[in-house]
């Protein structure tokens, strides 16, 4: 090659160069708001304080909030007003749209689809109870769903049904910077879902480790994780896992908010991660009370230099979207006269609150209602997980529809023996995820329970007392024989009771429906006043 030739080969790869370089834009600062809600839990109308559907008469002393209607008009409402400031927005979801009222039981996820497709969402990731009705079902939601459903760490390669469905993380474009958003569902889907033996969930960490790493090296430097690990576990994500700009997250129902009555911490919750850096975590409280608005600034690196926002509380006075509501109402029709009909009346109220961590007066009504129903086969003791309760009952008129969301799940009371030393162990299941919020947290009738919150998972029980037929309580016995009653998800090792599951004698699973149970026990005890009386105490 001559010299000439070869001058002008440099010249052309040269320009070539500076044109491709022209083409690249140089980075750019981003102002991003998130709009963010989660554990919807099929509240697609109004509800009370108690996250029950809202009574006419409750609606008229305006005591409602929520109901995707509202939620809708909110997340219209702040999408504009950030985009007016200059703002790109993302709308996320971080899972359990399933679960929790009629909508769910008579439509099995079609009725969410429809809402969550009409929002607008531009992720979501998955929930444990997008797998309570199994595999088949939740791929209906997946495939109708016009946004994308991220997960990293649930590895459906051995499932058929939903297989390629989701993906393990996203990367969208705002302002002309990528945003990758990677999926994380909580790892003991297994044993409080039923998404089959197909599905794994293996350790959050070790997943979206290798997922954040393979988007920055695909120049992805705003990083995400939509999450429905809970709290407790995002925190323990966000300080083992460097690379993390933000955590929306679920599952524990956790309102963070600034100001809010109610809030159980502040908006955002900001942890160090392995270099330092602080990850702000947000979470928005549950059954569509609320939403989050997290306002984060980037520089032109892709750090963060700004997150601040609040949880938005859903109240009655904002005017539904009415698309939305049009959309409900037609859903709604064939549900209306089954949830009117009056079962009796609450002589208190039964708050949800607290029936995760301690004896709550719900979960003492639901355990007395297990018993009653169970009486001929001689049960002496009931276990409710506290997760199984799904909304409280307020004083006055208890109504179908109100039992039908508090047991939403449409669980069999299960009946059977065990020694004495077996449901020790059981309840020390129970209590070993109270830090967590977890669900196991076992609620009772027919014993009274003594344990330790300080001492370590396992030992947790300082004494448990069996209830006789006089009334007076003696010490359990461990190599007695005792018939417990308790739910059909429990008696099968849910919520991690393994030991109902594995060292059961004579278990039978097909009793009367959990929710007839409490509504035959609130007709015929009406007005019910079962309420707190020590059975349960953390010394």
């Amino acid at each position: 090659m001559s010299k000439l030739r070869t001058m002008r080969f440099f010249a052309i790869v040269a320009l070539a160069l500076l044109a491709a370089c022209a083409a690249e834009p140089p980075p750019q600062p981003l102002k991003l708001t998130i709009l963010h809600n989660n554990d919807f839990h099929s509240r697609m109308l109004m509800v009370n304080a108690f996250g029950s559907t809202c009574s006419t008469q409750e609606a008229q002393q305006n005591r409602c909030m929520g109901g995707a209607a509202r939620v809708a008009t909110l997340v219209a409402t702040n999408r504009a007003e950030a985009t007016a400031a200059g703002r790109q927005v993302l709308v996320l979801n971080a899972g359990d749209f399933f679960q929790g009222s009629l909508f769910y039981t008579h439509y099995k996820g079609a009725a969410e689809l429809e809402f969550a497709n009409m929002l607008g969402l531009d992720a979501m990731a998955i929930g444990n109870h997008e797998f309570d009705d199994g595999p088949a079902n939740f791929s209906r939601f997946l495939r109708g769903a016009k946004f994308p459903v991220v997960s990293a760490n649930t590895n459906a390669a051995a499932e058929p049904e939903i297989r390629g469905q989701f993906r393990d993380a996203v990367v969208l474009e705002r302002g002309g910077v990528r945003i990758g958003i990677i999926g994380a569902t909580t790892e003991d889907t297994p044993e409080i879902s039923s998404p089959g033996q197909n599905v794994k969930f293996p350790r959050a960490e070790t997943v979206i480790a290798p997922v954040v790493a393979r988007l920055r090296s695909e120049g992805v430097n705003h990083i995400i994780v939509v999450s429905h690990l809970g709290l407790f576990r995002d925190r323990e994500v966000a300080a083992a896992v460097d690379g993390i700009d933000v955590i929306v997250g679920g599952h524990s129902h956790t309102l963070l908010a600034n100001g809010l009555r109610g809030a159980e911490g502040p908006y955002p919750v900001r942890i160090k991660g392995p270099a330092g850096r602080e990850v702000p975590i947000v979470q928005a409280g549950s059954f569509s009370r609320w939403i989050g608005r997290l306002d984060v600034d980037f520089d032109a690196a892709g750090n963060v230099i700004a997150a601040n926002g609040n949880s938005i509380e859903v109240a009655q006075s904002v005017r539904p979207d009415p698309a939305v509501q049009a959309m409900v109402d037609r859903l709604d029709a064939p549900l209306a006269q089954v949830r009117t009909q009056v079962v009796g009346a609450a002589a208190i109220d039964y708050p949800l609150d607290g029936c995760r961590a301690r004896e709550c007066a719900l979960g003492n009504l639901v355990a007395e209602a297990m018993l009653v129903a169970t009486r001929a086969a001689g049960t002496t003791i009931a276990v409710q997980n506290g997760g199984g309760l799904r909304a409280g009952i307020a004083s006055g008129q208890v109504t179908l529809g109100a039992v039908l969301t508090t047991l939403p799940f449409q669980n069999n009371v299960a009946t059977l023996k065990l020694k004495g030393s077996d449901l020790v162990a059981a309840l020390e299941n129970g209590l070993s995820q109270v830090a967590e919020n977890g669900g196991r947290f076992p609620q009772l009738a027919g014993a009274r329970l003594t344990w330790e919150l300080a001492r370590p998972a396992g030992q947790r029980v300082v004494s448990l007392e069996v209830k006789k037929p006089d009334g007076s309580f003696a010490p359990i016995q461990p190599d007695a024989v005792y018939t417990v009653a308790t739910n059909d998800f429990m008696r099968r090792g849910g919520d991690g009771y393994a030991v109902f599951r594995d060292r059961a004698i004579d278990p039978y699973d097909f009793g009367p429906g959990l929710d007839d149970a409490l509504a035959n026990y609130i007709r015929s005890s009406s007005p019910v006043r079962v309420s707190t009386d020590g059975r349960i105490v953390n010394r």
